[in-house]
């Protein structure tokens, strides 16, 4: 199989994992609320999901050196359709939050889960450097176009009750369409060579373990500060705040996903002009003040354009930052770094829910959306006094 053939199959796989991560983020808390939990313990279960998701990312990055990437890829998809046949199964609380943690559901954006550091490997090892940072752009277009429209699908409940259907039994129906999703991923997984990283490390990392756990030590806050806005929980403020339908957020989040989306391809095209670095940070802070000012916002429309806005630009990071990451590390360390790079990313994110949902008791619910604000313009300061000098091998000549 040629190169490119691999990356367009590995695309097409990011799509169907997204359609299926694009309901499942949305219908999760709903139907963590339908049967009786409140912000707290779906706060909890966020926590658990993100926790279980770190760990998982690391053993896969320590193992992927060694081992076939399509054999674990294919054991993620199969992950995947037993996390969708277990949720419908358990309604008791400490059930579903061992569900959530064993699985793959991410209440996050499609930039974290156990699937990413294999993929994003394999990517960087099929394509030349001077078109790394186009193909994590495609890469993250497809996976935001994919949630978007299934951000459109995690409305169907609401039209249960015409058909004759509890919405909780609507809710079981998504999941075990997720299930689906996993096989057919698993399909698409099957179709690719059997790929190991070449001249393997006697260690995971090696030359450039510095960086990493500098990179990783950044990615961590930054985490963390997402964390408080996880999209669940964006959408259990929305609920909660303005008393929001699940159909109008099913279509904010997908019309906030496809700005996301479509923002990744001017993100490879301004890196090429200033820098991967520069990217990340001149785009990421505009949208960390627009996430502030929406905390305070007495109207549904305000707050919802305000958002709309932050995610045409929130997210320019995604494809700059994976292709960063790949670009000063050598090829063999590459899973690792993927890993230990994401593995901080989803343990910090783990934290910050469980508070989120505390502080979305409280009287003024904005306080979330605040302290990410606040912390995300810290991380991207750092971020950019810190590595500015650590150029990738394109941005050098």
């Amino acid at each position: 199989m040629t190169a490119s053939k691999r990356v367009k199959l590995l695309l097409t796989a990011r799509g169907v994992r997204g359609f299926g991560d694009g309901f499942a983020i949305i219908v999760l808390p709903a139907y963590l609320a339908a049967v009786g939990f409140d912000p707290v313990q779906i706060g909890i279960a966020a926590t658990a999901s993100l926790f279980g998701t770190a760990l998982l990312t690391l053993a896969i990055g320590f193992a992927a050196p060694r081992h076939d990437l399509r054999n674990l890829l294919l054991g993620c998809s199969v992950l995947m359709a037993l996390t969708g046949l277990a949720f419908p199964t358990f309604e008791q609380f400490a059930f579903v939050a061992l569900v959530c943690f064993l699985g793959t559901i991410n209440p996050a954006t499609g930039d974290l889960g156990v699937h990413v550091p294999l993929e994003h490997a394999m990517i960087a090892q099929s394509v030349a450097a001077s078109d790394r940072t186009k193909a994590f752009a495609h890469y993250s277009l497809i996976g935001a176009l994919s949630m978007a429209a299934g951000s459109l699908a995690a409305a169907l409940p609401d039209f249960a009750a015409p058909l004759g259907m509890t919405k909780v039994s609507a809710f079981k129906l998504m999941f075990y369409a997720y299930a689906v999703l996993g096989v057919l991923s698993a399909l698409l997984y099957r179709r690719l060579p059997h790929v190991q990283m070449q001249e393997a490390l006697s260690a995971p990392l090696g030359p450039s373990r510095r960086v990493v756990y500098k990179l990783s030590a950044l990615f961590f806050l930054d985490a963390f500060a997402g964390g408080f806005v996880v999209q669940s929980l964006l959408a259990l403020w929305l609920f909660e705040r303005f008393d929001l339908s699940l159909s109008a957020a099913s279509l904010f989040f997908f019309w906030a996903t496809t700005l996301s989306a479509f923002s990744y391809p001017v993100a490879a095209w301004l890196a090429k002009r200033i820098g991967l670095i520069n990217t990340m940070v001149f785009t990421h802070i505009p949208s960390n003040i627009l996430l502030i000012i929406a905390a305070f916002s007495p109207h549904l429309w305000l707050a919802l354009g305000l958002l709309l806005i932050r995610a045409a630009l929130s997210q320019m990071d995604v494809p700059t930052r994976t292709s960063y990451v790949m670009a000063v590390v050598t090829p063999p360390e590459r899973t690792a770094a993927a890993s230990i790079t994401a593995v901080p990313r989803s343990l910090a994110s783990s934290i910050s829910p469980a508070m989120a949902g505390v502080l979305l008791t409280l009287p003024f619910t904005g306080w979330p959306l605040i302290i990410c604000g606040i912390l995300k313009t810290t991380y991207d300061l750092m971020l950019l006094f810190s590595l500015r000098h650590v150029k990738p091998p394109e941005e050098s000549q």
